[in-house]
């Protein structure tokens, strides 16, 4: 393993060269980079070209002075921290990841996309079942305040759903636990995404002309953004051949394919969705007394990739094929609930949907994850529930002070009343920007299947001049 530091504080870049360790979600076709480029330091780019201009925060968004906080109970700190603990050792993203689907791609071309062999994937990494009795021996009960104890009861018992999803890995099992843990495709949902598939065009084709330096380059500036406010904001890169994803952030770190390559339009709504979103919430979460704050409260999923999504669409750039690969992942998360298998689903969404064969197929083994993994389904809910609840004249900045659900707006306002929590430190740099405000009232009257661009447009953040 190569590793190369950026040479300056507050971000470090880690290169992983090695191929297809526990076997990469490519998706064929994919065009490919020389396995040295992400080994060199990416070019610093100039201060101010990242296309999201910079403006005096409104006045309106300024956050109150936070309350004094208030050290968590003893004992309610040891369960914290156990469960942050345990959420971190259990990787279950890593134990349901697919090894080599390059060659499962082939075969199940070759065979005219017809036949699949069964997911293969990595042991896991932990004793599961070790791991259950140190969660289940936790003094929940003995936890001094009702209202910590039933934040951290709700995370217990989500943890020991996890576990048993990875147990139930390739079992018939499998469907159930997903659908206890992340729900199942309400028909409400299904037919959201059905009426996005059916009406949302995909837009002007653009070529992937970015790759991974130029992604590591924008991240840089973006971490010397946040840096300017925040000294001690800091985010460990990884670039690696095997994430299984182009851009995602796990525990505080940004994990980037190896072999990258994205429309220039997309490069800061993605890095937005990424930064903006997951890790500035990590890090405000990272400043509360309660750990779960970063790691995430229960359930946190749906309002975390709602929040990123619209992020894309507020920095400049949320093309209608994004919009329809959300809509592709519920229609796919159904059909898996419904034991449809790959070639059920891949026929789906490529022939009568017009996918391409390389979403088509991403898709459909996302969705066959462990023998049916609901957890797509997700990002399409979040997006939904979040613009219901800013029409309804919910708050937007509260939402950035940690992980956690819609549903715990009530919690998060209690924990501040008791000193355990206060507002967020930081806000996703497209709120500086002098048309947010108008933009932010615009995806208010929204619905979810009028959330894209037909074409990329001048950033819609940028509608009054800086």
């Amino acid at each position: 393993m190569g590793v190369c530091a950026m040479g300056r504080p507050g971000l470090h870049h880690l290169a992983r060269v090695q191929e297809d360790l526990h076997g990469r979600m490519d998706r064929p076709g994919r065009h490919r980079r020389t396995r040295c480029a992400a080994t060199r330091p990416a070019t610093r780019r100039r201060r101010g070209a990242t296309g999201v201009p910079e403006a005096p925060v409104n006045p309106t968004m300024t956050q109150a002075p936070p309350a004094r906080l208030q050290p968590v109970p003893p004992i309610a700190a040891k369960v914290d921290t156990a469960l942050a603990v345990m959420d971190a050792e259990l990787d279950w993203l890593l134990a349901l990841n697919p090894l080599g689907t390059d060659a499962l791609w082939q075969e199940f071309d070759a065979s005219r996309r017809r036949h699949v062999s069964p997911l293969r994937y990595a042991d896991p990494v932990v004793d599961l079942t070790a791991l259950r009795r140190r969660l289940l021996d936790l003094p929940v009960d003995e936890i001094e305040s009702p209202l910590l104890a039933g934040v951290l009861a709700e995370k217990q018992r989500e943890l020991d759903r996890t576990i048993e999803l990875v147990r139930l890995r390739g079992t018939d099992g499998f469907i159930g636990a997903s659908i206890d843990l992340f729900g199942g495709v309400e028909a409400g949902l299904l037919a959201l995404a059905r009426q996005i598939l059916a009406d949302v065009g995909s837009g002007d084709p653009l070529p992937a002309d970015t790759g991974v330096d130029a992604v590591v380059a924008a991240v840089e500036e973006e971490v010397d953004w946040y840096r300017t406010q925040a000294p001690d904001f800091e985010l460990e890169v990884v670039v690696n051949a095997d994430v299984g994803s182009l851009m995602m952030v796990s525990h505080g770190k940004l994990y980037l394919d190896l072999h990258l390559r994205l429309p220039d339009a997309r490069l800061q709504p993605l890095v937005q969705h990424e930064v903006g979103t997951h890790v500035v919430t990590y890090y405000n979460g990272s400043r509360q007394p309660l750990r779960q704050m970063a790691v995430g409260l229960a359930h946190y999923d749906p309002l975390q990739e709602g929040l990123g999504v619209l992020a894309e669409y507020l920095a400049g750039y949320l093309p209608g094929e994004r919009l329809r690969i959300l809509a592709a992942r519920v229609v796919a998360a159904d059909m898996a609930i419904h034991r449809n298998g790959i070639p059920e689903i891949f026929a789906c969404l490529h022939d009568e949907h017009g996918f391409s064969t390389d979403d088509a197929f991403d898709v459909a083994v996302r969705a066959q994850r462990g023998g049916g993994l609901t957890k797509d389904a997700v990002y399409l809910r979040g997006l939904r529930d979040l613009l219901d609840d800013l029409r309804n004249g919910g708050d937007f900045e509260s939402l950035f002070a940690g992980k956690f659900a819609l549903s715990h707006r009530v919690v998060i306002e209690q924990l501040l009343e008791a000193g355990w929590a206060t507002p967020p430190a930081l806000l996703p740099r497209y709120t500086r920007a002098p048309g947010f405000p108008a933009a932010l009232e615009r995806c208010r009257r929204l619905g979810v299947a009028g959330l894209y661009h037909a074409h990329p447009e001048p950033l819609p953040v940028q509608d009054s001049a800086p």
